[in-house]
């Protein structure tokens, strides 16, 4: 009789996983749409289409709150694998910089695998006299007081590369903070803030383009792209130990069945291996990752890790939010 109860129960888990998904798939960005992460969720949405035989793939822009209005939806979702998190770093960050962030980033989620990695950028308006980031540098200091650096919100990327930024050359800036990175963007490339930290996946296009003025790369080794590659790294530019990548993973709601969660992290890394999706992520200067971070308990352990590391540089800096 055990026996019997054993294959039953192994049954019903494999009709569970054969019947999913059963209706479109809704990955979540808790971002707005047209920024960095958005850009990301679409890419990775396509190419995941094609493992799951050409299911239907929902993109569904949750902004707000430095992600975590987004994040608190799916922690809150039915776990039945049609509702799954994309999400940043701000993953890692939230435990620390919100005191109620509406989800409990380790225990909340079954985690999925992650995606890539995602270097930032320095980047400033196009009618900065500095030409490169030595003037940069001599120019933040004859303005001190006077510099407005944008970001894409609390808890944002272009927030946390930003305030790591100020941290290291000691100046003091005015932080305007928007609600988006595209709103960010478009006062950059208008001149109504001076600088910026944001990820290359939104900034290579703008550069390449000639609109906004490119200084340096976060990673402490050079992103080798015909764009960015003769940018140099702020730690070789005297910002030692300067390294900052922000890395994208993937998430369901707690509970969601282990057959189900096997088949999304499978055709995760089936995606991951597509050629147009790594050809477009490469030209963006980001990494698709292609270590065990893609296996759901390495990637837990990763994020947990940066959660401590977050959590040391926040505190510091004094950042919360409400």
């Amino acid at each position: 009789m055990k026996k019997l109860i054993i294959a039953l129960a192994a049954t019903a888990m494999a009709g569970t996983a054969a019947a999913w998904p059963t209706k479109p798939v809704t990955i979540v960005v808790p971002f707005a749409a047209g920024g960095p992460t958005d850009k990301v969720a679409r890419d990775f949405a396509e190419a995941l289409r094609k493992p799951l035989g050409g299911a239907t793939i929902v993109i569904e822009n949750v902004g707000g709150a430095g992600g975590t209005l987004g994040a608190a939806k799916v922690a809150k979702a039915t776990p039945d694998g049609h509702t799954l998190l994309l999400f940043h770093i701000g993953m890692s960050t939230t435990p620390t910089m919100y005191r109620k962030p509406g989800f409990d980033a380790l225990n909340d989620f079954e985690y999925l695998g992650m995606i890539n990695d995602v270097p930032m950028t320095l980047v400033g308006r196009s009618t900065l006299p500095a030409n490169n980031y030595t003037e940069l540098v001599k120019w933040l200091n004859d303005n001190k007081g006077k510099v407005n650096l944008a970001n894409a919100g609390q808890g944002s990327a272009s927030h946390l590369c930003g305030l790591m930024f100020q941290s290291s050359v000691k100046i003091d800036m005015t932080t305007v903070p928007y609600k988006g990175t595209a709103p960010a963007m478009t006062d950059l490339l208008g001149g109504q803030v001076d600088i910026m930290c944001d990820q290359t996946t939104n900034t290579t296009s703008q550069i390449e383009a000639g609109k906004i003025k490119a200084y340096a790369v976060s990673t402490t080794k050079r992103v080798m792209t015909p764009v960015l590659g003769k940018l140099p790294t702020l730690d070789e530019s005297g910002l030692k130990g300067f390294n900052v990548s922000i890395w994208h993973g993937l998430y369901a709601p707690k509970g969601t069945p282990k057959p189900v969660l096997d088949q999304i992290n499978a055709a995760l890394k089936e995606a991951l291996k597509d050629p147009e999706f790594m050809k477009r992520q490469e030209a963006l200067g980001a990494v698709v990752v292609t270590d065990n971070r893609t296996t759901p308990a390495e990637h837990k352990k990763f994020v947990a890790a940066e959660i401590e590391k977050w959590g040391a540089v926040i505190k510091a800096a004094g950042q919360y939010a409400d």
